[in-house]
């Protein structure tokens, strides 16, 4: 792998005119393509990234006065079900025993998360077994009938029931979507993780952990390929004209971009981060805290140190991450589609123009506007790759 700057459109137009293959954004879906078709074809491919480093969301750094491993964009937890991706993905990387588990807070209180049965036990200040939990769940959510839910709100106390519902999700509903879960659609939260026992691993994979080396250091190994150039601090939008009439392109920025909001703008959130490093060994004593009341503005504080406890971390100081959710304006950076009814019917005239565009094919969590975690789109690229794209580039 190459990573370069621009030297100017004179030097960037002869780097892709000799192209077979043009990826914009190199996320884990976009490298994934970019590495399958210089490895399994033998092309050579051409990554244009609008920031200055590569990876997208998953890039990570160390903090220069720690040296704790920081998540620029948010945290990132990979884990999978998926034996195809897992067997890929440690081509590249070794990974640690990490399980994820979080806890929240709510009316000064710490419960675990996602809710089991430690956390209604908690909640309601008894033992109960699981079937008196089950019971007590179910008699609560009959406050709602299923057939007459007209929103989030609904919704959720229909499958969890009031009191776990105002205690653990409508502040932080409130905080996430910026809205009040009764303006909400009922389809946003179509269900509710509710454990009855005392499992309090977040994730139900086969296969989780996080990577020995660090997530920049991952994605490094994916894009070192000698046939795979990565061009930094390049839109493909001010360059797209550059690109040879023929050689296809995967697009992985925002599809509504792509296409100059010509149908409107899709519905984003994105997310805010205030770091700080403190004067202590230890913040909170887990890597994920949510916090649940709607009277504090954050939504989570992740401190860094917690995800990888096997390395040599100083004891006297740490990094914590504030992470604040509101709606997306132009010129934020989107992270997850909204996806009300109305930018549904946005999206579906955007697919109808994306399925026009013979020479570009749209991948991703914003080409696709889906919320994909890491597996899925790595899978999903391999998809691409394997069903589309392969065929593309050696038959034309």
């Amino acid at each position: 792998m190459t990573s370069t700057h621009p030297s100017g459109t004179a030097g960037l137009a002869d780097r892709l005119a000799s192209a077979d293959l043009v990826v914009v954004g190199s996320g884990f879906f976009g490298l994934t393509v970019a590495e399958r078709a210089a490895t399994e074809l033998g092309k050579r491919v051409v990554v244009l990234e609008r920031r200055a480093h590569l990876g997208g969301n998953a890039w990570s750094e160390f903090e220069p006065e720690t040296g704790i491993e920081v998540h620029r964009y948010g945290a990132h937890l990979f884990h999978t079900s998926n034996q195809r991706v897992w067997d890929y993905v440690r081509r590249f990387t070794d990974f640690t025993g990490y399980q994820h588990r979080v806890f929240t807070v709510s009316k000064g209180q710490t419960f675990p998360m996602p809710i089991n049965l430690g956390t209604i036990c908690q909640f309601v200040g008894q033992h109960l077994s699981p079937t008196e939990a089950r019971a007590l769940v179910r008699e609560h959510a009959a406050e709602i009938d299923p057939a007459h839910v007209g929103n989030l709100e609904d919704k959720a106390i229909s499958l969890i029931g009031r009191p776990l519902y105002e205690a653990f999700v409508r502040g932080y509903t409130e905080k996430q979507w910026q809205t009040d879960p009764r303006e909400l659609p009922p389809e946003i939260i179509s269900r509710l993780p509710v454990r009855y026992n005392f499992d309090n691993r977040y994730f139900n994979d086969t296969f989780e952990g996080l990577p020995v080396d660090g997530y920049a250091a991952w994605l490094e190994r994916l894009a070192d390929h000698p046939l795979v150039e990565v061009v930094l601090e390049v839109d493909y939008l001010d360059v797209r004209g550059l690109v040879p009439a023929g050689v296809p392109v995967v697009y992985t920025g925002p599809l509504d971009t792509y296409f100059g909001d010509a149908e409107g703008r899709l519905g984003w959130r994105t997310l805010d981060f205030q770091q700080e490093v403190l004067p202590i060994g230890d913040f909170q004593g887990t890597s994920v805290m949510n916090y649940a009341d709607s009277d504090v503005p954050w939504t989570r504080i992740h401190e860094f140190r917690h995800f990888h406890p096997e390395r040599d971390y100083p004891e006297d100081r740490t990094v914590v991450v504030r992470e604040y959710s509101r709606t997306a304006e132009p010129g934020d950076e989107p992270y997850y589609p909204i996806s009300t009814a109305r930018d549904r019917e946005v999206l579906a005239r955007y697919r109808e123009r994306a399925a026009a565009e013979p020479d570009v094919f749209f991948g991703g969590r914003l080409g696709t506007y889906q919320y994909l975690d890491m597996h899925m789109a790595i899978a999903s690229a391999m998809s691409m790759f394997d069903n589309r794209l392969a065929a593309r580039l050696t038959e034309g």
